[in-house]
Formats: C-alpha cells, sequence, structure tokens
C-alpha cells in the first residue's frame, strides 16, 4: 500500500480524502520550512504530495527525497510554480485545489510512455561516446546523436556519466541542482528505478518533432564516487528498459586504478562510471579530434579502449576537421593514418562549424535545432544514417580500395 506523506495548505482535508482512497497517510504538514534539512518521516513514505512554492520546492528538499526513494508529486497553483516543479523534473502536474480521489488517480497511472508502441524492448541500445583527453567534442556529439535518434518521435535518453567535466546539463540550460543520473544510481540500490520513476527524474527537452530525456550528471566533480561500477549498470539497465536509445556521454579515463585500491578490491574507482559503460554499450562512438595531435592521442589511447571493450562495435568519428591542420587531402591523411596504425577502415568525418555551435550554446539547444542547415548537423544525421541507424536506401556504399593506397610508401599520413 502506498505511503504518503502530504505537505499543503489544506492538509487535513486532503489526508482525510487520501484515506478514504486507500492510501496510507503517514505524515500530515501545514507547509514544508526552507533550509531545515530533510523533512521527518521521509524514510516512512514513499511519495512526498507537496505544494510548490519557491520556499517550499528547494534542491534540499529533492535531493533528500531522492536519497529516500520518495516521489514529489507537485500540487500547483500558478504557471510560475509549473515551470519550478518542471525544472526538477516532476510530474504530473496537478492544481493545488486537486481533491484527494485526483491525487489517489494520479499515483495509481503509470507514466505514460512517449514513443508510440512504448519505450525499450527487445531493439532498444545503449551507446557509449567516448573519446581520448584533450576535448574532442565528446558532449556535442553526444547531444546530436540524441537529437537526430529522437526523429520521428523515438524515446532517447541521453546520460551524463562523464565523472570528471560532466557538460551536458550546461549545454542545455538544464539546472544541475536537480536529481539526475546520480540520483538512479542511487535508486538502483533500492530497487526503485523503474519506468516511472526514470520519467521522473529526467528532463524533458524538446527537439523537432521529439524529445530527449535527458539524466543530466553530477554537478561536482567530487561527487564521482556516487556512480560506482555496479550502480552504473544497473542504472543503464534500466533505461535499456525504458527507451529506445540510451546515448552515454563518458569521461576519457580508462585506467582501472589497480594500484590505487589494491588492497580494496571493492573500493571506489575514479574511472567506474566510464568503464561500466563501456561494457554495457552495444555500440560505441570514438571521437577524435582531426588535427595531428587529436589523432596522436587517438592512436595511443584506441588500444586502451579495445581492450576494455573487446568486440563491442565501435564507430570512429573525426570532428572538426580543416585542412589547414592537415593540408592537402586531410581526409585521405587522416583515413591512412587510422588503417595503418590502428586498423580502422571507415571513420565519419564532421566539418568544422563554429558559428552554428556557437548559436546552439547561446540558444541552449542542440545544434540541429538551432541551426537545422548547419553541415555539422548533416554530419551527424548522416553518421547516424550509416553507422548507428542504418537504412536500405542511404546505406554507405562501399569504397574501392586500391591496394596501391596501402603499399605506396610516398602517401602522406600523420605520425602517430
Amino acid at each position: 500500500m502506498t505511503r504518503v506523506i502530504v505537505a499543503a495548505g489544506n492538509a487535513s482535508t486532503l489526508a482525510e480524502q487520501l484515506t478514504r482512497a486507500g492510501l496510507t497517510v503517514t505524515g500530515v504538514l501545514a507547509a514544508v520550512q526552507p533550509a531545515s534539512g530533510p523533512e521527518p518521516g521521509l524514510d516512512a513514505a514513499d511519495v512526498l504530495v507537496l505544494e510548490v512554492t519557491r520556499r517550499s520546492l528547494t534542491a534540499q528538499l529533492v535531493a533528500a527525497c531522492d536519497g529516500a526513494g520518495v516521489r514529489i508529486l507537485p500540487l500547483c497553483a500558478s504557471d510560475a510554480d509549473a515551470r519550478l516543479a518542471g525544472t526538477f523534473g516532476l510530474g504530473p502536474l496537478l492544481p493545488a485545489d486537486a481533491d484527494g480521489w485526483a491525487v489517489a488517480a494520479a499515483l495509481a497511472e503509470p507514466a505514460a510512455s512517449f514513443a508510440p508502441g512504448g519505450g525499450g524492448g527487445a531493439t532498444s541500445r545503449v551507446i557509449a561516446v567516448w573519446g581520448p583527453a584533450g576535448a574532442p567534442g565528446r558532449s556535442t556529439v553526444a547531444v546530436e546523436l540524441a537529437a537526430e535518434l529522437s526523429r520521428g518521435r523515438h524515446r532517447v535518453c541521453l546520460v551524463d556519466a562523464d565523472t570528471v567535466a560532466p557538460s551536458i546539463a550546461l549545454m542545455l540550460g538544464l539546472a544541475d541542482e536537480g536529481p539526475g543520473f546520480a540520483a538512479a544510481c542511487r535508486q538502483t540500490e533500492r530497487g526503485g528505478l523503474d519506468g516511472a520513476e526514470l520519467e521522473r527524474i529526467s528532463t524533458p527537452v524538446s527537439v523537432g518533432d521529439g524529445r530527449i530525456d535527458v539524466l543530466p550528471g553530477i554537478n561536482r566533480p567530487s561527487r564521482w564516487p556516487e556512480l560506482s561500477d555496479r550502480r552504473v549498470r544497473a542504472a543503464l539497465a534500466a533505461c535499456r528498459g525504458w527507451a529506445e536509445h540510451t546515448i552515454v556521454d563518458v569521461s576519457s579515463g580508462l585506467e582501472r586504478d589497480e594500484e590505487i585500491v589494491s588492497d580494496l578490491t571493492d573500493g571506489p574507482r575514479r574511472n567506474a562510471a566510464t568503464l561500466a559503460a563501456l561494457g554495457e554499450a552495444d555500440q560505441i562512438v570514438a571521437v577524435a579530434s582531426a588535427d595531428p595531435l587529436g589523432i596522436a592521442r587517438f592512436l595511443r589511447a584506441h588500444a586502451e579502449l579495445r581492450a576494455a571493450v573487446g568486440p563491442t562495435p565501435v564507430a570512429v568519428v573525426a570532428n572538426r576537421l580543416r585542412p589547414g591542420a592537415l593540408g592537402l587531402d586531410a581526409r585521405g591523411q587522416v583515413r591512412r593514418t587510422l588503417e595503418r596504425f590502428a586498423g580502422i577502415r571507415d571513420v565519419w568525418f564532421v566539418p568544422p562549424d563554429p558559428r552554428s555551435v556557437d548559436a546552439a550554446l547561446l540558444a541552449a539547444r542542440p545544434v540541429s535545432d538551432a541551426s537545422p542547415r548547419s553541415p555539422l548537423a548533416q554530419a551527424v544525421r548522416r553518421f547516424v544514417g550509416e553507422a548507428i541507424a542504418p537504412r536500405p536506401e542511404v546505406a554507405r556504399p562501399v569504397r574501392r580500395r586500391r591496394s596501391r593506397a596501402r603499399a605506396c610508401a610516398t602517401e602522406g599520413t600523420i605520425a602517430p
């Protein structure tokens, strides 16, 4: 039976109606006091029915409820209150004068699935976006992949699992103090992470004819121990059952830190989130900066990536390709270098597009939404159609390779 705490102006009347509706009311509060710490009784409740105001709904309260595994059902008296509740990913929204039977009905109904025919299933996939150190553009590529895959109202979950420099929330203008991927990870230990809970703690971002459900990352790098291997794997498994595509932005580190925790086999590892996400992924998008330094860094880290992920398919994206840094036949140089030193035959190129990227950052939107005709957005769309979600009509043609191109010592390569 659902256990409820009521915190509203009409709390006594609402509690009586909820009891008649078959719910167990464990607490009645006239209001939630600001800056007074976690409300008492949260551990003995499943739901907090809260009348939303700027004084009652705070980041501290949301964090306390997430830690206790308590769902918040907001009652909103104005549009401003509704926007505040939406900032924290709360829903469904009910009017402040809703009666107990309306509240009970809202608690009984599972969250509606956004995508036609439901969310995850046998075809759902986890795609990790990785790249070496040096800011090759992992987060930008991850956001654009999610935006492109959401076309046609497909449910897409975008997860920020970067424990070093999380940036998805900042790029999309989201509040980073609300619940996010860390909250999802904590809920896995309570057994409470399901589709309805993911619907609550994620933040929807409208794009084109669809939307992206975002699980923002940690708001301080010092919180990295919250994203343990076990938690991350369990959270991504729940996302796999909820969304058709789960895009995970991870950091560059692949070291297992064995020397640091040699005497604590279950100790925390800074790169645990990255390694767990790569291990759970069905496909990996490896992003390299298409310049001599970026390609050299990529080649050095690629061997570690392969050792970590085994046979998992890896699609390579050469980002920000510009002839000025490579000279003549820039694409050919990158292709030949990657094939010669890493055995990578297929590479997808994304051109530099600073004007569109700046416009997207200014608007806190994906590039494809802020500048639909952007060369970057078109390149990512081509990449998705050929490597991520291939369609027969746009299947990538097989390039005929000349044996001379591999044997000729005079053709240029980029020194690793």
